[in-house]
């Protein structure tokens, strides 16, 4: 079953989605834990 060119295989898209949705989780989690070390009572 041929591919058509502009189809990336489905291990690189499963890659990038990978990727993609750590960077985001990742993202999302240092901001919240920086908030709540600045919210924080010292």
């Amino acid at each position: 079953m041929p591919e058509s060119p502009n189809q990336r295989p489905l291990g690189q898209r499963l890659l990038w989605f990978a990727a993609l949705w750590l960077g985001g989780v990742g993202t999302v989690a240092l901001i919240s834990f920086a908030l709540r070390l600045w919210i924080a009572p010292k």
